[in-house]
């Protein structure tokens, strides 16, 4: 097939949200190149983007969710002009499945690709997500509809593939891991102890949760070695007694903010949520050469290989040793952040990555609508 056509219905604006940016919209050159037409039709509008993490603003948020189903509303009406719908997460995050539906009624080909087990999250404890539209964005209806139906199903985890395999009537699963451009996520940590050594985490409000499961590890930390804590994301934290920096995540300055790390940690809570996601902020890490410090849970064992390649924990005694140590031998840190970086070119570079994409399009364009 020659000229093809590709709609792809997305809740985040394009370029600033990891689980897009460093999924499937890096591959959009990849796909253009082998004669797609690509348009995006987010969800979010950037003016929404810019406050939905942000407590108040409710004038603001309202407006950009009617903005946002007026977009869809649209969508419908040009839907059956494209070869293939791609869906990540939801058409709409509201409301029943309709919308979904409808699309799935007009759409040739639908591409159904999920990330995080929002099957269950629907169901989390508010203090997990205390905000109201966010826990309300991924419905677990609407996701259950479009696994079950969609032509093929992208998983973010080998855990989610099983389970989706289970429900999509084809059973036409694939497990596709999050990847990065290993070209332009360069290592340029020094392994050197001449300066405090710098202990890193990058993520959003959302999960900012996963960060406050350290607080009592840095307290600890901070008693045995002298360290500074780097927080990349797009809120302000404060953790009193310890050398805390915050710095705003920008497109433009994600490669220098990172590449100022010595460490990077991935701490996650142990329950069958996390069983869904990909393992992003850990393969982030390996492609910059930095060891990465994660709680042993999920996709984390199928990256990292505790003392080959990073440190694997559960428990905070373990969290505390493992830092210390890494924080106390730059050696250690060395030997295990180029073999991370080693891991992360030969299994989560774009090329490698890019051949899970191209099979996944050829199998769903030759179906027969």
């Amino acid at each position: 097939m020659g000229h093809k056509r590709m709609l792809v219905l997305c809740p985040f604006p394009q370029g600033v949200a990891a689980g897009q940016r460093l999924k499937y919209e890096q591959y959009f050159d990849r796909w253009r190149a082998d004669g797609w037409e690509i348009e995006v039709s987010p969800f979010m509008d950037d003016a929404m983007w810019k406050v939905i993490y942000q407590p108040g603003h409710t004038r603001a948020k309202i407006a950009g969710v009617l903005r946002g189903h007026l977009r869809r509303l649209r969508d419908l009406f040009r839907v059956r002009r494209y070869d293939l719908v791609y869906v990540f997460m939801f058409v709409t995050p509201f409301l029943t499945s309709g919308m979904e539906r409808t699309v799935r009624a007009l759409a040739r080909r639908i591409i159904y690709d999920v990330e995080d087990n929002i099957l269950i999250e629907q169901n989390l404890p508010k203090h997990m997500n205390p905000n109201p539209v966010a826990r309300l964005i991924k419905g677990p209806g609407k996701a259950r509809f479009l696994i079950r139906t969609a032509d093929h199903v992208i998983a973010s985890s080998p855990f989610l593939n099983d389970f989706c395999l289970r429900i999509n009537a084809a059973a036409a699963c694939s497990y596709v891991s999050s990847s990065v451009d290993v070209e332009r996520f360069q290592p340029a940590t020094r392994y050197s102890n001449d300066q405090p050594v710098t202990i890193g985490w990058t993520g959003t409000f959302s999960s900012k949760i996963y960060l406050d499961q350290l607080r009592g590890v840095f307290a600890r930390l901070a008693e045995r070695v002298p360290f500074k804590l780097r927080v990349i994301g797009n809120f302000d934290y404060e953790l009193p007694g310890i050398a805390l920096e915050v710095v705003r995540w920008s497109a433009e300055n994600e490669v220098r903010d990172l590449q100022a790390l010595d460490i990077g940690i991935y701490p996650l809570p142990i329950d069958d949520w996390v069983l869904g996601k990909s393992g992003l902020k850990a393969i982030q890490y390996m492609a910059f050469g930095l060891p990465c410090v994660a709680t042993e849970v999920g996709t984390t064992p199928m990256l990292i290989t505790d003392r080959v390649n990073g440190r694997l924990v559960k428990t905070e005694d373990e969290w505390v040793e493992a830092l210390e140590e890494l924080v106390r031998d730059p050696e250690l840190r060395r030997r295990l952040g180029e073999r991370a970086r080693e891991d992360a070119v030969a299994n989560y570079s774009l090329q490698a990555v890019g051949r899970d994409y191209d099979k996944v399009l050829k199998d769903v364009m030759q179906k027969v609508t």
